[in-house]
């Protein structure tokens, strides 16, 4: 691996970190934590408290979903909130697990609060 990787890879850890040091989901306002790979999103609900997943949604698998991962993210931060809304849940603390707030984390977090899910 080449440095400028390297160096790429430790300041995306550094950057969680220091979300996550300040951010916890509990059972009332759940933690939206969104995972983006180079050809699939995938969100889930987190209750830190206990530990428990409480609703997840991934382009995985899903013939439903075809276009750019930006359409993927929006398509799952839209479903997320529906389940959200099922499992009664209205407000959440957003995790971008690193992530710089643009492009396809913007992109589910926009269509997640177009459906009515509040962070």
């Amino acid at each position: 691996m080449s440095k400028d990787l390297i160096k790429k890879a430790s300041m995306r850890t550094q950057r969680k970190k220091r979300i996550r040091s300040r951010i916890t989901g509990t059972s009332v306002r759940p933690r939206l934590s969104v995972s983006i790979s180079l050809q699939h999103v995938s969100a889930q609900l987190i209750d830190d408290s206990k530990q428990t997943t409480i609703a997840y949604v991934t382009s995985v698998g899903k013939k439903t979903v075809s276009g750019s991962l930006t359409d993927k993210a929006t398509w799952v931060g839209s479903e997320i909130a529906k389940a959200a809304k099922a499992k009664k849940i209205k407000s959440v603390v957003f995790d971008r697990n690193g992530k710089l707030y643009h492009g396809r984390v913007a992109a589910l977090a926009d269509a997640a609060r177009k459906e009515g899910l509040e962070f």
